[in-house]
């Protein structure tokens, strides 16, 4: 017998009447989150994520569809019957509290008994490695370690699923590297499932086990961080997750034309398809070989530390972004003005949708 998805979405639907016409946030999403995964929900500003996120925990109700945690129905139940927990991006600390009463009031709330009580909140802030900050304010704590006590305050309570909006959104971008990292070793170490809403692809794709990417209310594609990065299912996709090159035309004999140069792709006729910047060799010589080649000139050069990016205008007036990794003893391919070409192999050209 199979197990039960720890959430389970059937057709959910959610419609706002806003000027007397009703808008649809969210139309029609279907998907099953597994028992102990790390399920990102990855979309642009106003695409549902939150809305939906927001029907899982119960704080907004379903226009039609069915919720469903544990395999039963939970689509009129209230919040605080279900068993989920959400951490929100505020953290919403007590700050006349201590770092130990923080995390224990939700077992004090149920009137767990004092033992049990010391004992959870110790595991828990051994697990968040905030042992030894327990007498601690939140205003004494940096955001990094007050993000590390809402976590230990949501997860004491052993819910079946934590849901997280936006956590890490108030944290500057090295700290929220490094928690990104402890996240996905926290989630790991707790084994309970995560349902994460971003904005910022870098996240979903450094902690994700899958990832829904949301858009205009829909899943564009879901799938594995890999899969969807290599693999975009469309456009919006290709764009969304990372830097792509959208290349579209009509191909002959598996060669499209773009820009005085030839693109070696996989069928004929009306084809798009994606290219990422780290997939194409640039070079001031024409390359040789079964590969796609393509002229163009330098028209912006931008060092970025581990890597070069390099804006190739084109013939046709399109323009090519290409990441060139920076070596020990490497020096800039080309400068601005520079006549150069461009080549990747053939599997690198994936075809996508609209």
């Amino acid at each position: 017998m199979a197990e039960l998805n720890a959430i389970e979405l059937d057709d959910v639907v959610k419609e706002y009447l806003s000027h007397g016409e009703v808008v649809q946030a969210v139309k029609g999403i279907t998907l099953g989150i597994a028992e102990g995964e790390f399920f990102s929900l990855l979309g642009p500003s106003g695409c549902g994520k939150t809305t939906t996120m927001r029907m899982i925990a119960g704080f907004e109700d379903p226009s039609r569809g069915v919720v469903r945690l544990h395999g039963n129905d939970v689509t009129d139940v209230p919040p605080n019957k279900r068993d989920v927990n959400m951490v929100f991006q505020s953290y919403a600390l007590f700050p006349h509290m201590s770092v130990w009463d923080n995390v224990a009031f939700g077992l004090k709330q149920r009137k767990v008994a004092q033992p049990e009580i010391r004992q959870r909140v110790g595991e828990m802030l051994e697990i968040v490695d905030l042992t030894g900050r327990e007498k601690r304010r939140p205003r004494e704590m940096s955001g990094g370690q007050q993000q590390r006590v809402a976590l230990a305050r949501a997860l004491v309570n052993k819910p079946r699923a934590l849901l997280l909006d936006e956590p890490l959104g108030a944290l500057d971008l090295k700290l929220r590297q490094a928690m990104q990292i402890e996240l996905k070793r926290i989630q790991r170490e707790v084994g309970i499932t995560f349902v994460y809403v971003t904005h910022d692809q870098g996240e979903a794709l450094t902690m994700s086990d899958r990832i829904a990417v949301m858009n205009d209310g829909l899943v564009e594609q879901l799938g594995g961080p890999r899969e969807i990065y290599e693999r975009p299912a469309t456009t919006f996709v290709a764009g969304f997750i990372g830097t792509s090159n959208l290349l579209a035309g009509t191909a002959t004999g598996g060669v499209l034309s773009i820009g005085g140069g030839q693109v070696l792709v996989e069928q004929d006729g009306q084809v798009s398809v994606t290219v990422r910047p780290e997939k194409i060799t640039i070079s001031t010589e024409k390359p040789d070989g079964d590969v796609s080649v393509v002229p163009g000139t330098v028209a912006e050069v931008v060092y970025l530390g581990t890597y070069t990016s390099y804006a190739v205008s084109l013939a046709d007036g399109a323009e090519i972004t290409v990441f060139q990794q920076n070596a020990l003893d490497s020096t800039t391919t080309a400068e601005r003005g520079d006549p150069v070409w461009l080549s990747w192999r053939a599997q690198h050209s994936y075809a996508i949708g609209s």
